[in-house]
């Protein structure tokens, strides 16, 4: 086989006849079916996580997972966190951005996306659901010293981080219950510190699961403090409606030694930090791999309570329901044939000496839901509550290592 080529020097023209042999060919061929190959097993085991900047709690857990699940073999999982805003750009980037599949967003998003555009979102739980919860995000006031309480910031020059971010959705939502009017401004937490530091701004607020770490730096003398939200510190306020939203915190001197005086907290609410995947269809291999990627992620759970690991690993809550959200149905699937696992251990770590009401529960779940276990679906409610002492018993031994 031959080919021409045509090539310009000197403003004359040359046609160079040159042979193509099968060889040149076979070598061409396989060269592309490599690349192919290649192409396919990078993509095939490729799961992505869109989190907020590098400073938010959400970000060191998507390096912890990466760090836990990659398994980079032909066949394996690999887990790719992506930067993005936070806020409900994350609901809506998981929603609608070609390439992410998951994503960290806090429980309130549904209801704020659906109140925004009751329309577009109007099915959205069916379409984003969530995999876990994965920490609680407290709400951070830091203000100047001779800021005393929220209503000293009225008329005053308030950062809610950068625009369409978590902490500004919910700042939005707190200061308008709490009918405080401020000068807003959207600078990232670094920039803000600075302003903070040098007065040209009177507090900077972070929603993030504590401690975080540009708030972390920040020290007394530098004139600082912590600002609380609680009724006893805003005694002329209905708090109710904050309330009913988030859960009441709190942020602790173990969190902020530089800040907080031993032995004592400020007050604050926070809201939960949800893991949550598109809902692709069952067929799909998206869908697939999301369901691969539950599997290890659950399966290795334990290997997130470590020193290595982020402190705020100890509020995971494998089986905790979220109101209003739709459970991934891998996640529900993974939970119902390993529940007992998933809530017998206490805060601590270890096993608990009596089984809770939500142990017993969980151990009735299982039972009805696996249908492996249709012998023991017979057995009496003595019978079971024996087979549950004795199971924790296991579990017990298995925690200390016998």
């Amino acid at each position: 086989m031959s080919a021409i080529r045509i090539s310009a020097r000197n403003g004359l023209i040359f046609l160079c006849l040159f042979l193509v042999t099968p060889l040149h060919l076979a070598s061409a061929e396989k060269g592309l079916d490599r690349h192919q190959k290649k192409m396919r097993e990078t993509n095939d085991i490729a799961v992505s996580i869109v989190v907020s900047g590098l400073s938010c709690t959400c970000a060191r857990f998507a390096e912890d997972i990466r760090n836990v699940v990659n398994d980079l073999r032909p066949g394996g999982l690999r887990v790719l966190p992506v930067l993005g805003v936070g806020g409900l750009q994350n609901a809506d980037d998981v929603l609608f951005l070609k390439g992410i599949d998951m994503g960290v967003v806090d429980e309130d998003n549904l209801r704020l996306l659906k109140k925004r555009d009751p329309v577009l979102y109007a099915n959205i739980e069916k379409s984003i659901q969530y995999i876990t919860k994965l920490y609680n995000s407290e709400f951070h006031v830091l203000a100047r010293n001779e800021i005393k309480s929220f209503d000293d910031l009225r008329g005053k020059r308030v950062n809610f981080n950068l625009k369409s971010s978590q902490t500004e959705v919910s700042a939005d939502v707190i200061f308008d219950a709490l009918k405080i009017d401020v000068e807003k401004t959207n600078y990232d937490n670094d920039e803000a510190m600075q302003k903070l530091k040098n007065g040209e701004i009177s507090a900077m607020i972070v929603l993030t699961g504590a401690p975080q770490a540009a708030l972390s730096r920040a020290k007394n003398e530098d004139q600082v403090h912590f600002l609380p939200l609680d009724e006893e510190s805003l005694p002329d306020h209905d708090l109710s409606g904050i309330l009913s939203y988030y859960l009441p915190a709190e942020l602790t001197h173990q969190q902020y030694p530089n800040l907080i005086d031993e032995g004592t907290s400020v007050a604050t609410v926070a809201n939960r930090a949800l893991l949550v995947a598109y809902a692709w269809p069952e067929d799909s291999d998206r869908y697939r791999k999301l369901n691969k990627f539950v599997q290890e992620f659950f399966g290795k759970i334990d290997q997130f309570h470590s020193a290595a690991r982020h402190p705020k690993w100890s509020e995971i809550n494998l089986s905790a329901e979220i109101p209003g959200w739709t459970r991934f149905k891998p996640a529900a699937d993974w939970l119902a044939s390993h529940q007992v696992i998933a809530t017998v251990q206490t805060p601590s770590g270890g096993a608990a000496d009596q089984p809770s009401s939500e142990l017993k529960a969980a151990f009735e779940r299982f039972i009805e839901n696996n249908t492996a276990t249709s012998r023991l679906k017979s057995l009496s409610a003595s019978e079971r509550e024996k087979l549950l002492t004795q199971f924790m018993r296991y579990l017990e031994l298995q925690e200390k290592g016998q």
